[in-house]
């Protein structure tokens, strides 16, 4: 994973001019059922920020292209579901992660259109929850919008921490190579917090009547 990170960095950094399409390519990768799970586009998200914070990287295409492959990833995901429904769940491909889709449906069930929005931010259902979407048939039209939302917030939020360090880094005279170690730290506190707000908002909740009947028991 690190490994690749690197190559695309130091392929932005050589060509800058296809800064947008590399960036918009992994934002799709990244928002594709499980496909999301093997794609270091997080980290190599910060860090195209980091150069872009450094005066690298134009942040216009970078910005565009990863906003739409945002929601061209989670729009194929939930067209997926949709086609499919619960079968999906059981394709040769998919059904290693029942657990993730159980979780994903527990929280699509709970919030609905929220859960959209906060889903594309916790990395244990980013990949799960548009296609669960699709199988409980929640609207195109409500889909679309919380899809839309969600991508516009994510993807400035990930270019942020990087956008940050990397104009620091290059006040400081911190050469652009250094910025990926950085970036990588920098990975763990979105993989930290969603983990957290997950586990907070998972939590199930106790029925009045089991509540009652432990107070009069």
């Amino acid at each position: 994973m690190r490994d690749l990170s690197e190559f695309l960095l130091d392929l932005i950094v050589r060509h800058g001019a296809w800064s947008g399409p590399i960036v918009g390519a992994l934002a799709f990768l990244e928002s594709l059922v499980i496909i999301g799970l093997f794609v270091p586009a997080i980290a190599s998200m910060i860090a195209i920020g980091g150069l872009i914070g450094a005066g690298i990287v134009d942040p216009a295409p970078v910005l565009i292209f990863a906003i739409t492959g945002a929601i061209l990833g989670d729009w194929v995901s939930y067209l997926l579901g949709q086609s499919m429904g619960s079968a999906v769940y059981r394709h040769r491909w998919l059904r290693a992660h029942r657990l993730a889709f159980a979780r994903a449906r527990l929280f699509f069930r709970r919030y609905g259109f929220v859960s959209i929005l906060l889903g594309r931010f916790l990395g244990p259902i980013r990949s799960t929850i548009p296609v669960v979407a699709g199988v409980l048939k929640m609207p195109r039209g409500v889909f679309q919008g919380a899809n839309i939302l969600s991508a516009v917030i994510w993807v400035p939020a990930l270019l942020a921490p990087g956008y940050f360090a990397g104009a620091r880094a290059a006040d400081l005279g911190i050469r652009a190579e250094y910025i990926m170690p950085i970036a990588i730290a920098l990975c763990v506190l979105p993989f930290l917090g969603g983990w957290v707000i997950l586990r907070l908002f998972s939590k199930p909740r106790r029925r009045p009547a089991a509540r009652m009947h432990r107070r009069l028991s």
